[in-house]
């Protein structure tokens, strides 16, 4: 269920794109047969857009206390999580988790270019670069450890949204973050957690939650949520199959 919104914008960005070209050449086999058509289609997308993109994002709030992520995000309105098994120590999994870099992620340099839409900028997780673990670029610019557990569980956070203004402490503290509920702030939190599996193998987590203070941040960053979700997942997939490779390596 949490997905129709996503699934809806990115209709809606579809029918956009096929009503643009139907309007340079109609796109018969589609059923659009002329230029008036292709209008209807390209207009056609702008509800179905504003509709994923305001449906409402309920808050999920945890019952039980399972990781450290859980002590600084027990309640959110949106995440993600994926898993991978590898074929390495705890604590193999755990260094290269620590010290996998952005050239190691396929397609990630790609993907966050187009997330920041090309624009240049000063050295953060969307512009890291080429030598520094992205973990360790990610402590240096905008984010926040909250967390660490070694061999266990690494905790991350972040503010993706705060009003126009707002005057932040200079040096915050993992309580600090624990603590902002003041209205118009969205605080992000991703952590990557590594537990024993069956057959020698390590399970490597990563998950990330997203928490809204308030109904109106709530439904702005729903409509940035559901379109950047698809790259998103994309990354932290690659991300965890570049921490598996450098844990199952020869150099691990």
């Amino acid at each position: 269920m949490k997905l129709i919104g996503t699934i809806l914008v990115y209709t809606a960005f579809l029918a956009l794109l096929l009503g643009i070209i139907s309007l340079v050449r109609p796109l018969r086999f589609l059923g659009i047969i002329s230029r008036s058509h292709a209008v209807f289609v390209s207009m056609g997308a702008i509800p179905i857009f504003l509709i994923g993109a305001s449906l409402p994002a309920p808050e999920t709030r945890i019952t039980a206390r399972t990781s450290r992520l859980d002590d600084f995000m027990p309640a959110y309105q949106f995440s993600e999580f994926h898993s991978m098994r590898v074929k390495a120590s705890r604590k193999q999994v755990f260094r290269a988790v620590s010290e996998v870099r952005a050239d190691e992620i396929f397609l990630f340099r790609t993907l966050v270019w187009i997330r920041r839409f090309g624009r240049p900028g000063p050295e953060s997780i969307m512009n890291p670069g080429h030598d520094l673990p992205l973990l360790e670029v990610a402590t240096r610019t905008s984010f926040l450890l909250l967390a660490e557990e070694p061999n266990q569980e690494i905790v991350l956070g972040t503010l993706v949204a705060a009003p126009k203004g707002a005057r932040l402490k200079k040096d915050p503290t993992p309580e600090d973050f624990k603590v902002l509920h003041a209205p118009g702030f969205a605080l992000a939190a991703i952590n990557f957690r590594i537990e024993e599996a069956p057959n020698g193998e390590t399970l490597v987590t990563t998950e990330t939650r997203v928490y809204a203070t308030d109904a109106p941040t709530r439904r702005r960053f729903a409509a940035y949520w559901r379109t950047i979700y698809p790259g998103s997942a994309l990354i932290r997939r690659m991300w965890l199959r570049a921490i598996r490779k450098r844990a199952e390596g020869p150099l691990a």
